[in-house]
């Protein structure tokens, strides 16, 4: 049993660097903390496979990504597709991530799906043509639609997910209506499940975009306090009796608060990591 902690993204997480970090040093810096990250800027652009091999580089051997899926694939962009479109998409994004495939550092790919992305006959089908597409890949599955664990469709869901072999991704986000999803303790997968932290910013979550460009700074504008986390430890007592490895993302950055909720967590749980990148010393820290 392994709990691997991280955050989105490695850029902006200023907790972990000094002001003297150039860009492109900042990932490596970043696994000396922590021995996984979400590469989220796959979502919004298919990187280059040298981009990869950049980022395999600058990581340590145990090291881990979990990459999301471009949101052409998962219907962010509202774009009509063709089936024969969007297969060729999916095998270029396969492509791109292959580097991090061969070498085994690839953890997860994350289908974080839309909140118009309901539970229908249509939407489920995605689902299985995704699974067929890439059926030997590790996949997560997030939802931001709450249909898909209404009390008439949430056994369905979770078993649909437990026969496909979605790997759940548990969320803990704000209960801010039909596009937000509760926080289910159930894995669907045997080896794997993953756990992302959006925080609880109730008036901020629906935001998304609709007012002004500053939704990004209110979105995700939380700090979890200690009773939530211990919360949190008691909930990972007993969902590590059902899944062998578990992956945590905090992903509440609005305010810089991530990096220093996930070391939070990793000091509650009494986590040691080996095998980090070595860290750099100050000048004058001996």
């Amino acid at each position: 049993m392994t709990i691997k902690i991280g955050v989105t993204g490695w850029g902006d997480h200023d907790l972990l660097y000094d002001d003297r970090i150039a860009a492109g040093d900042k990932l490596s810096a970043y696994a000396s903390h922590f021995p996984v990250v979400e590469v989220d800027t796959a979502f919004y652009a298919i990187q280059p496979e040298k981009n990869y091999r950049k980022w395999l580089s600058q990581t340590p051997e145990n090291f881990s990504f979990v990459i999301k899926a471009y949101q052409k694939l998962t219907g962010h962009d509202r774009s009509k597709l063709t089936l024969q479109e969007a297969k060729a998409l999916m095998e270029e994004y396969r492509e791109s991530i292959q580097p991090v495939i061969d070498a085994g550092k690839l953890n997860a790919i994350l289908f974080q799906f839309p909140p118009w992305f309901d539970v229908r006959k249509a939407h489920i089908q995605k689902l299985k043509t995704i699974r067929d597409w890439l059926p030997d890949l590790p996949l997560a599955l997030e939802f931001r639609n709450q249909s898909w664990f209404d009390p008439h469709y949430k056994r369905q869901t979770l078993d649909f997910m437990k026969e496909e072999k979605w790997i759940h991704t548990i969320v803990d986000e704000p209960q801010a209506g039909e596009n937000s999803v509760p926080t289910i303790l159930e894995p669907t997968h045997p080896d794997k499940t993953l756990i992302r932290f959006h925080g609880r910013n109730v008036h901020g979550w629906n935001r998304n975009g609709r007012e002004g460009k500053d939704w990004r700074a209110v979105r995700f504008l939380y700090r979890y306090n200690e009773k939530e986390l211990e919360e949190w430890v008691e909930n990972l007592k007993k969902l590590e009796q059902q899944t062998k490895d578990i992956t945590i993302f905090f992903n509440n950055n609005s305010g810089g608060d991530a990096a220093a909720n996930a070391k939070q967590l990793i000091d509650m749980l009494g986590i040691t990591y080996e095998d980090l990148n070595p860290r750099q010393m100050d000048l004058f820290n001996f």
